[in-house]
């Protein structure tokens, strides 16, 4: 086990992805008109790559689209003072191919909120780290 300077466990790769895979929850870092943005997204991994589902007109889809963005997702338990966090950096781009698009409509990735949610962001995660307290 690898610790940290701060004495947290440092994860590899496989773990971080087995515990992205894990919740459906995280958070989106873009840049909206020059200034950095952050967005609670529902998700669903798909092999290495992070998919969100969301709105062609969204400022998050406008935001992304050819940008490098990072992803966090956690889990923490207060009482107990365990949890992890992991963060992913890479390209985000929108699913355009019609087999792609179709593929993806199969994962469990289902909207939290009302409306039309058929565009599907791609984020290949070129960079994970993450850290757990025990």
């Amino acid at each position: 086990m690898r610790l940290d300077s701060s004495g947290l466990q440092v994860l590899s790769r496989e773990e971080c992805l087995r515990l992205l895979s894990s919740t459906p929850i995280g958070r989106i870092v873009f840049t909206d008109r020059a200034l950095p943005a952050v967005q609670p997204v529902n998700f669903c991994l798909d092999g290495e790559s992070i998919v969100i589902r969301t709105s062609i007109g969204s400022k998050l889809a406008a935001a992304t689209r050819r940008a490098v963005v990072a992803f966090e997702a956690d889990e923490f338990d207060p009482e107990m003072r365990t949890g992890w966090s992991v963060t992913a950096v890479g390209h985000a781009r929108a699913a355009t191919d019609p087999a792609e698009i179709a593929r993806l409509a199969t994962l469990p990735l289902h909207p939290w909120t009302p409306g039309s949610r058929d565009h599907y962001i791609v984020v290949d995660a070129e960079q994970v780290s993450g850290r757990q307290v025990t």
